[in-house]
């Protein structure tokens, strides 16, 4: 069964992710929550504290609780929904899931994951747009932090679309590369060899916990990286 204090979390957690509450809302006070689920100050106390620590919400003295803003480094760029953004266009999307694989973290899912050690699950895939490849994905989620993500059929799904529809996350890192593509590459998005290519990686977590590590290419002719600005 699950303990009290989890059902609590997860509550708060799937009211932040469905939008009901946004950044800034304040939520109930720990004895509205003690009259909700009829247990001590200790349980509740013990819920929003984990919560506090991940980076879901902030304690602001003598105001209350409040949904914490996420928070980016390096790069103040939106983690987006390829489907989702394709979709949104009219045009038609596609996912062709090359590989799967529950595994033990090696030394190199380790440096890119940075996680010290654990079971990740490993996943490669292509995004096509109108039957055109859009952009390659390789990406390795951190089961520890996400268990549920071992279950998933990722080929009906993409990892991208699930994670942000499932599981919080309180900051992101993006590093963006241009590369030339060599002949896997070239044949996977199917452009000419040496074509130019956009490499993102990003890295999500919460708290102190990483949730997951993904590299998407792009061709170059194909993709741009566009921000809007106000003064």
């Amino acid at each position: 069964m699950t303990p009290l204090h989890r059902r609590i979390r997860r509550d708060i957690e799937s009211r932040i992710m469905s939008g009901e509450w946004r950044p800034g809302h304040r939520i109930p006070t720990e004895a509205e929550w003690m009259d909700a689920y009829g247990c001590s100050r200790m349980t509740v106390n013990k819920a929003l504290r984990a919560l506090v620590q991940s980076g879901l919400l902030e304690s602001r003295k003598r105001a209350g609780t409040f949904v914490a803003a996420p928070r980016f480094h390096r790069a103040a760029l939106e983690i987006p929904d390829i489907r989702a953004e394709v979709e949104g266009q009219g045009l038609s999307y596609r996912l062709d899931l090359i590989r799967r694989e529950r595994r033990r973290a090696s030394a190199e899912d380790k440096a890119l994951l940075r996680v010290p050690d654990g079971d990740l699950l490993a996943l490669e895939c292509r995004h096509f747009v109108q039957d055109l490849p859009y952009a390659t994905e390789t990406r390795l989620i951190n089961l520890r932090a996400v268990p549920e993500a071992a279950e998933v059929d990722f080929s009906a799904e993409p990892p991208g679309s699930w994670l942000l529809a499932h599981v919080p996350w309180t900051e992101a890192e993006h590093r963006i590369t241009a590369l030339n593509a060599g002949p896997e590459t070239a044949d996977a998005l199917d452009v000419p060899q040496n074509a130019a290519c956009l490499a993102l990686e990003r890295w999500t977590w919460r708290g102190g916990e990483r949730i997951t590590y993904a590299r998407l290419l792009y061709p170059g002719e194909r993709y741009a990286l566009v921000a809007h600005f106000n003064a």
